[in-house]
């Protein structure tokens, strides 16, 4: 059965409180940087995988995408995400990432939002990915940074007085399973290092066109100053490749 936390009721509830839950895309910090990697959708048929509440499948359907196919495992998020779109052009799909089988060549745009670090093989995903673009299809898609996932306590080393030392990093080199933490809920998470996010993209026949490491968007270090502590070791990677034609 593969991971599925989003139907628990306590988890989706925390989740819901989120910034990104409450003010959608401009809640993210990150979604200023991977808006930039995006490529023109009009008329593009879209996937979105790990879609959860729809946010980036109505992005598309206002930038004038002809059809966008949005795939989670939690029938909550997509509960969420339907009473949320009124479009005839979206279709949501409950199903894992990983066991996903749609028709080869059907999408020119794929893209997935801090999804992937919750699934064991990213190979898988690329090779899966890759059979689903068309010849000249663009991936986007954003991860939580090696950084950030390298130990299971994802968290700032501590000073006397309770401030934040520094952002510990340790077993970088060792990849696979992390024990985590998440919205105060057991939560399983897959590190892996940079160079393999790179080199599974590569392996599966696509070619790199972007790798982004982003700062928190201007406007929430403005709204949040609490949030300085973001500058000081980046915590999303965002990767952009396309499928060679």
């Amino acid at each position: 059965m593969k991971q599925n936390k989003y139907d628990d009721n306590a988890f989706f509830e925390a989740y819901g409180q989120m910034a990104r839950s409450v003010q959608g895309l401009e809640g993210a910090g990150e979604w200023h940087a991977f808006k930039a990697l995006l490529p023109e959708l009009q008329d593009k048929r879209v996937l979105d995988l790990g879609c959860g509440y729809g946010w980036h499948c109505r992005y598309a359907l206002e930038q004038g995408a002809g059809s966008v196919v949005g795939v989670d495992i939690s029938e909550r998020m997509l509960q969420q995400a339907r009473s949320m779109t009124d479009d005839p052009r979206v279709k949501y799909i409950q199903h894992a990432i990983e066991d996903l089988e749609l028709h080869s060549e059907s999408f020119d745009v794929a893209i997935s939002s801090l999804a992937f670090h919750y699934i064991a093989s990213f190979g898988d995903i690329c090779r899966k990915v890759f059979k689903l673009l068309k010849p000249g299809g663009e991936f986007v898609f954003s991860v939580e940074h090696p950084v950030f996932t390298a130990r299971s306590e994802q968290d700032w080393h501590y000073g006397e007085q309770g401030e934040r030392a520094h952002w510990p990093i340790d077993h970088y080199q060792e990849e696979g399973l992390r024990d985590t933490s998440f919205l105060a809920e057991h939560v399983i998470k897959y590190h892996r290092t940079l160079s393999t996010y790179l080199n599974e993209l590569i392996g599966s026949g696509f070619t790199l066109k972007a790798v982004n490491e982003p700062l928190p968007a201007e406007e929430l270090l403005l709204r949040h100053p609490e949030m300085s502590d973001e500058l000081r070791r980046p915590m999303f990677l965002i990767l952009a490749a396309v499928k060679s034609s």
